[in-house]
């Protein structure tokens, strides 16, 4: 196994990180008690003031709620700051499969990479389309191979990249800086497919056709193909749902497209 960039940490788990596996493996469940400040402390041998900290720090992100005369609770998903990227990284690294967090990432991705992909046709630079064109040639490359790696980067890690470069396209400050939920989503979604050859070499073609259709400048085909790139993520990972059915950005793409409604 190649290394990549979306493997778990290697670092000694410390006290957030550990709380945090807990959390999104299911072990803690929203409206849970997590264990009290001092069985923290006797637990990793770290002093009160370094468990409360580390505890703010949770609590800052949206996935723990202190309650006066109770403890501290694990808070509702839809409380949890999903655009924080060190809450992103750890559903990325501890995410059980989820249904509901796979359908909700599907559903974000869908609504959101087409119409990307719309813009990214119209604004790409030659760079852009050079960053597009390597990260689908590593992925190209690494299926090549026995571990599905490439020059020390997994299958994986070039999707994400392609998807990456997509997103920076557009040179839009906004979708560029919301790219950086992409790696963990995207990383959530993958680990749980089992692609055969015939799948994976059907989804290499549909990513092959948003990259001539952005190429090409041609914004409505790179919607309709960033759509059915998400259609096969849906195919394999069973979500019984039709991309098209769930919510996207319709009205603004219509705007875009000069729909005089």
């Amino acid at each position: 196994m190649c290394p990549s960039s979306l493997s778990a940490s290697t670092a000694r788990p410390d006290i957030a990180e550990s709380l945090a596996e807990a959390i999104f493996s299911g072990r803690y469940a929203p409206g849970d008690l997590i264990p009290r400040e001092l069985d923290l402390c006797e637990t990793f041998g770290v002093s009160r003031s370094t468990v409360r900290s580390v505890l703010q720090n949770l609590v800052s992100a949206g996935l723990l709620v202190r309650i006066s005369g109770q403890g501290t609770r694990v808070r509702e998903l839809t409380q949890w700051h999903m655009l924080d990227p060190r809450v992103t990284e750890w559903m990325a690294r501890y995410a059980e499969p989820n249904p509901r967090f796979q359908r909700e990432i599907y559903a974000f991705r869908v609504a959101v990479e087409p119409f990307v992909a719309f813009l990214a046709a119209s604004a790409a630079t030659a760079t852009d389309l050079l960053a597009i064109e390597q990260a689908y040639d590593g992925m190209a490359r690494s299926l090549e191979t026995p571990d599905h790696c490439w020059e020390g980067r997994s299958h994986d890690d070039y999707d994400v990249a392609f998807h990456e470069a997509i997103f920076a396209a557009t040179h839009n400050v906004v979708w560029t800086q919301l790219s950086h939920v992409l790696r963990p989503t995207i990383t959530v979604l993958v680990q749980r497919t089992n692609q055969s050859a015939d799948e994976l070499a059907d989804s290499m073609e549909r990513h092959r056709q948003v990259m001539e259709a952005i190429r090409l400048r041609q914004p409505e085909r790179a919607h309709a193909c960033a759509l059915a790139v998400l259609e096969r993520t849906g195919q394999d990972l069973g979500i019984d749902t039709d991309p098209a059915s769930m919510p996207a950005l319709d009205p603004v793409f219509s705007h875009w497209q000069g729909d005089p409604s």
